[in-house]
């Protein structure tokens, strides 16, 4: 008896209901499950098993595929990890550009394929490090960058032709690329060999991480600045780098940081297609930015489902032909949120599943946490584990030998089809408020994270949720011994320092004449600021000088909450 097919399907899904009935049913008689019911992190029910009869609406020519091929759900690569194995990025940044480029050449001797930049506050926020109110942050939460002189001193030493770099920075990303390449070409790296992303995903601040300058409308247009910029000067940089690891460690599901992070990039391509740049020029420089958090599935189907959707979208809504607009390529980083300050070592066992998650959901480049990161920024010994995990994962376990192991996968699946339509639908219901800016000026998207962040913290405290060692599994006489990474001392008075030189040494009337054209041009948001800008950053002039001409043409952002 065919019971897969024709008739079978009826015989089969009766013998499943009958195995419930019966086999199942008994044994519950026997030892009662341990919860009243399982659901992901997501808040999916899940079921006790998954059959064939759960992924029968699918194709599995069209939905699934082969890796490589359109829709590209088992992966941007037909041999993945077989040819080349993901990169492994670590972040670093802290103190001065020689403290943070120490911390680098110290990454690459210990295994790292590429860099990731931490930037301190007041470059987040396009302040100076001599600006009153922000001086005390200076190098604290990452390096300090005033001018392009610190730029040449972050990578100096660095085969910048031969690394590829990621710079974490949003608001004043447009600076800091503008930088970037003025650093190579000053060392005789041109912009075409140049490889990197700046995250530059300006829309995700508004609603997760909260680090914006302008409004929102001149903000991405900026950010489609510089798509176009990277398209005609840099065009092995990934200019934007999409972001849904913030709004997942602000609180949001699998579901809604898929949802949200494509409606993102959706409205970034959008105002690029408004614009008249053709749609093949921008997508393929666009990638993404995942966070991989405990429920090991899920998180592997979320990207998949991720990839899937993202194809169909640039193929049919967005009209992409190239086949490499389809790709997602992406970025992923355990989950920082999920690390417990209570037994710190546990650490390392989650964001070892957490990787191996992303790996085998098929990512391009990976960060793993360290084990000390819920207390300060990463120490050399803890970074070494986290770096040593992606070594052991890659050449101890096997996992990286075979392209997307998880297909056909009853439950994978039905997880991955779950996750593409529910982040299709939120997408739908984003599209109804005149899309990503529309959600963020009405407060939407803020108040449907910090909803979720509210039902899963209270999960937590009600013991609902266990996270071992600190809501459970308690050692009442546990006592911290490990290193803990302290500030470097005196940064913000050496940084103080060489700004005044920059400022004293650079030609003032330059500056002034590069500042005036971007005050002058920035009001019409059609016109591209980038070589303006980039006139700018090659005459020396600050972070915070640029930042301050656009504050006083755009305002500053005043966000709408809704609780």
């Amino acid at each position: 008896m065919d019971i897969m097919t024709g008739n079978g399907d009826q015989r089969w899904d009766e013998h499943v209901e009958q195995w419930r009935r019966e086999r199942v049913a008994a044994d519950y008689e026997r030892i009662p499950p341990r919860r009243a019911e399982f659901r992901t992190s997501s808040g999916t029910k899940v079921k006790d098993v998954y059959t064939s009869a759960d992924i029968r609406d699918s194709d599995p020519e069209t939905d699934i595929g082969l890796p490589g091929e359109y829709p590209y759900t088992r992966g941007v690569h037909s041999t993945m990890y077989r040819g080349r194995p993901w990169t492994i990025r670590q972040v670093a940044g802290f103190g001065q550009a020689e403290d943070t480029n120490n911390r680098y050449k110290y990454l690459l001797d210990a295994g790292q394929t590429g860099l990731s930049t931490d930037f301190d506050l007041p470059t987040l926020l396009g302040y100076d490090s001599d600006h009153e109110v922000y001086r005390r942050e200076v190098g604290r939460i990452g390096v300090a960058v005033d001018t392009v002189v610190d730029m040449h001193a972050l990578f100096d030493g660095i085969p910048l032709d031969r690394i590829s770099t990621s710079l974490t920075i949003n608001p004043s990303a447009a600076v800091l690329l503008a930088m970037y390449r003025v650093v190579g070409e000053e060392r005789g790296f041109p912009g075409h060999v140049l490889t990197g992303t700046t995250q530059n995903d300006i829309l995700k601040e508004y609603i997760a991480q909260n680090e914006f300058i302008f409004p929102p409308e001149p903000s991405v247009h900026l950010v489609v600045d510089t798509m176009e910029y990277g398209a005609d000067v840099m065009p092995r940089f990934n200019p934007l780098n999409v972001c849904g690891y913030h709004i997942r460690d602000a609180g949001a599901t699998a579901v809604e940081e898929v949802g949200l992070t494509l409606s993102n990039a959706l409205c970034y391509m959008e105002k690029g297609i408004e614009r008249g740049i053709d749609p093949d020029r921008l997508a393929p420089r666009v990638s993404f930015f995942w966070n991989v958090h405990n429920n090991f599935f899920e998180e592997a189907a979320k990207l998949r489902a991720a990839r899937r959707l993202w194809a169909r979208l640039t193929r049919e809504r967005l009209g992409c032909k190239d086949p490499r607009s389809w790709l997602m390529r992406a970025h992923c980083q355990t989950s920082g949120v999920s690390l417990t300050a209570q037994q710190p070592y546990n650490n390392v066992a989650r964001t070892a599943i957490q990787a191996m998650a992303a790996i085998l959901g098929g990512t391009q480049s990976l960060h793993t946490n360290s084990l000390d990161e819920a207390l300060s920024i990463p120490s050399e010994s803890a970074i070494r584990i986290a770096v040593r995990t992606q070594a052991i994962i890659l050449h101890e376990t096997g996992a990286a030998d075979v392209v997307d192991p998880l297909a056909g996968s009853y439950y994978v699946e039905t997880l991955t089809n779950q996750i593409e339509e529910e982040a299709r639908s939120l997408i739908e219901r984003v599209d109804g408020m005149g899309g990503m800016i529309g959600a963020v000026e009405s407060g939407y998207a803020a108040q449907l994270i910090a909803d979720s962040s509210w039902e899963q913290q209270t999960r937590i405290e009600s013991g609902d949720t266990v996270v071992v060692g600190m809501n459970d599994y308690i050692d009442e006489n546990e006592q911290l011994d490990i290193e803990i990474d302290r500030p470097v001392p005196g940064v913000m008075e050496r940084q103080m320092t060489r700004l005044a030189e920059v400022k004293r040494t650079r030609e003032g009337r330059r500056v002034s004449a590069a500042l005036g054209a971007i005050e002058k041009a920035a009001p019409d948001l059609h016109h591209n600021l980038m070589p303006l800008i980039e006139e700018a950053v090659r005459a020396r002039a600050t972070v915070g000088e640029i930042c301050d001409v656009l504050r006083g043409v755009w305002g500053h952002h005043q966000p709408s909450t809704v609780f």
